[in-house]
């Protein structure tokens, strides 16, 4: 990726009317580059992505082309959340692609963690070309390169750009927020008028639950992820923690241990909470969960994820751990 400097012009965007005037002018810049030709973006649900989708449907419309790839590896409810907001909603021209099992087919019985990533990453981009062959007159392609990616980065970040596409797939790059901060991609968001729970969205990997189903990924211990996580988020917003708290999810280790259900012996897995705090993620603290807080995910978890019976806490800061388990 070529490292070009910022704008000396482009002001720092703190408020919804700088946000405002900056939409203004891309709608411009996007218009006179793509005419009438159609855009074909990627779109994975995330703050960037999200962002770019809705800056193009506003310049361009349906000229703009989503492709939202569900491989089985995102939280609960996120495609779903997906589809509603840009083709419900916003009036999207969006494909939706059902990969779950042609990704977890390929995914099967691998557990080192770079080579799940890279399964995970180059069936993307097969997926994605696949989908980009059956349309017509696709000249563009949009990504959610946002500056840092620039600034840090040597080759295309595979966290939402679609990097690596086939030789016969030339597309010309639509970057509309490529000069942007994330804190001001999602002012931008707001002002676009996407939903807070995405546009505030926290950090999350690009493999997805892949790297939080630790070891080889298994169908049902990847819904094991899934639920809980989705009990640890619905507690922490009702708690008031959300938007508080960095990043906060659950992990589930690929081994197992006796407990008790029923007054029967089990041998299950079990859940590791995290909660970290961060400005960067170089680095991590801990964020302390009020115990009684601790205990009522804790008996969630347990009454209501399948296969788990045991709740465990992980109260190690980074460095020495990483914020992630793989």
């Amino acid at each position: 990726m070529e490292k070009q400097l910022r704008p000396e012009n482009l002001k720092r965007i703190t408020t919804l009317e700088m946000a405002e005037a900056f939409i203004q002018e891309q709608i411009k810049e996007i218009k006179q580059q793509v005419r009438e030709d159609k855009v074909l973006l990627a779109l994975s649900g995330g703050v960037d992505s999200s962002v770019v989708a809705a800056l193009l449907i506003k310049a361009i419309g349906t000229n703009l082309v989503c492709v939202h790839v569900n491989h089985g590896l995102l939280r609960k409810g996120e495609p779903e959340q997906v589809v509603k907001v840009f083709r419900e909603e916003l009036g999207a021209n969006l494909i939706y692609v059902d990969a779950v099992d042609r990704f977890l087919d390929k995914l099967a019985g691998v557990d080192e963690p770079e080579q799940k990533r890279k399964i995970i990453g180059a069936e993307f981009i097969e997926v994605f070309a696949d989908e980009a062959r059956k349309q017509d007159g696709i000249k563009f392609l949009a990504q959610g390169t946002i500056y840092p990616d620039i600034l840090e980065s040597d080759g295309v970040k595979a966290h939402h750009n679609v990097g690596g596409l086939p030789e016969d797939l030339k597309f010309e790059l639509v970057e509309p927020v490529k000069f942007l901060y994330k804190d001001e991609v999602r002012i931008v968001g707001k002002a676009l008028g996407l939903p807070d729970n995405m546009v505030y969205r926290q950090p999350f990997p690009g493999p997805g639950l892949g790297v939080r189903c630790v070891g080889a990924i298994t169908r049902d211990r990847l819904e094991a992820v899934r639920e809980s996580d989705a009990i640890l988020r619905e507690e922490f917003a009702n708690a008031g923690l959300e938007g508080k708290v960095w990043q906060y999810f659950t992990v589930v280790p690929d081994f197992k241990s006796t407990g008790i259900k029923d007054n029967k012996r089990t041998y299950e897995w079990p859940v590791v909470l995290r909660a970290v705090n961060s400005v960067d993620a170089t680095a991590a603290s801990i964020e302390e969960i009020p115990y009684k807080l601790l205990h009522k995910i804790t008996e969630r978890i347990l009454k209501e994820v399948k296969g788990v019976n045991r709740v465990l806490y992980d109260l190690s800061p980074k460095p020495v751990a990483t914020i992630e388990w793989e």
